[in-house]
């Protein structure tokens, strides 16, 4: 899974990119300081993993990853050149969902590219950027179609009415997410590729006074709340200079620090669980000596195309899945115990995999 983490210049994206992949990405306090997308992975944290580690004495634990883009930073007129002009479209286009951090602090050792604080400004300005994007995008695909309707083409003349209503949507300034469209209409809308159609979890930088003061959900970041609202987008409060801290941290160390800031988890992991949700992701495991693994699926997936996630002769050569829930397994502290007491089951190709199944698939080829 590959998420896009944009902004405005100086608005922490850069500074929350070092501290979830602790990758050493530049950050500094000036505009496109980021000029090349700064990749990184990160493991999905599961502490089913290593419960299960213990349970089957394992050699190895392999987590889910996730890699994040850090993508240069973005300002008004980028779509027609200005800044780094078209050079981050592509890497925000290869991405499943799009991270926007917006700064959500007063600090006036650190510049901000319009002068002032505003985030709704700010969010408007990439949308706008991404949005006059798409509408070159898709004019480009509309002059294709019309050729096409011009020959007598029935399915051309029905993507043209979809693409005219999704133009005049764009148009008005609304990304393509926010489209009512059917779910046939969904499916070719996703075809075109266009960046607002995907998937946007907003990150709201917060400074750690506002943290430590209990002010975390403060005007700025309600103001982003209710404009994601509308936007069918998510929103996590985050603040990136605490989180470059915490991620040199491990243990006692860590947990104290989460503690003088009131909270339980790190934003990373707040962040990765979000990101989750929003593609509508979950995971299920396999177990064994050799090592336990967690493998992300789409919510919704079935046996065999789940197999196919860990080698695809196994979803070609499919014949069950020998499942247990996890809860089931450890409850029970043991494999044979779990079996003895016909928690085990055996599933066909129309089962629909659940979070946490711990699975071992029956195949031949």
């Amino acid at each position: 899974m590959r998420l896009g983490i944009v902004g405005l210049p100086n608005v922490g994206k850069s500074t929350l990119f070092n501290a979830i992949t602790k990758a050493g990405a530049e950050s500094a306090n000036y505009p496109f300081c980021t000029i090349e997308p700064n990749v990184g992975v990160v493991d999905v944290p599961d502490k089913r993993l290593e419960v299960l580690e213990k349970l089957y004495n394992s050699k190895k634990v392999v987590h889910a990853s996730i890699e994040f883009y850090d993508i240069a930073g973005l300002v008004k007129g980028a779509s027609k050149g200005e800044g780094l002009g078209n050079k981050f479209l592509s890497h925000i286009r290869e991405s499943a969902a799009i991270v926007h951090v917006v700064r959500c602090f007063e600090d006036e050792n650190i510049v901000h590219v319009e002068g002032s604080v505003n985030p709704i400004r700010d969010i408007e300005t990439i949308n706008l950027e991404l949005i006059f994007a798409d509408l070159e995008v898709l004019d480009r695909r509309m002059e294709k179609t019309i050729k096409l309707t011009r020959s007598g083409d029935k399915k051309a003349k029905i993507d043209l009415e979809i693409m005219e209503r999704l133009k005049a949507h764009l148009e008005a300034g609304n990304p393509a997410r926010t489209l009512e469209t059917s779910e046939e209409e969904k499916d070719f809308i996703k075809e075109l590729f266009l960046i607002t159609s995907k998937p946007v979890l907003y990150a709201a930088n917060v400074s750690e006074d506002d943290l430590l003061s209990g002010n975390a959900e403060n005007d700025y970041v309600k103001e982003v709340k209710s404009l994601a609202l509308k936007e069918n987008a998510e929103v996590i409060i985050i603040c990136a200079s605490l989180e470059e801290q915490l991620s040199s941290l491990e243990g006692e160390e860590l947990n104290e620090m989460l503690s003088e800031y009131g909270l339980s988890q790190s934003g990373l992991d707040r962040l990765i669980h979000s990101s989750y949700k929003l593609l509508g992701l979950m995971s299920f495991l396999t177990a064994g000596q050799t090592e336990v693994r967690a493998w992300t699926i789409q919510i919704g997936t079935k046996a065999p195309a789940a197999a196919g996630k860990i080698h695809s002769d196994i979803e070609r050569g499919f014949i069950r899945a020998e499942i247990v829930s996890y809860d089931d397994l450890v409850n029970c502290g043991s494999e044979s115990s779990a079996k003895e007491k016909g928690l085990y089951r055996l599933e066909g190709k129309e089962y629909v995999m659940k979070d946490g199944d711990v699975v071992n698939f029956r195949f031949n080829v």
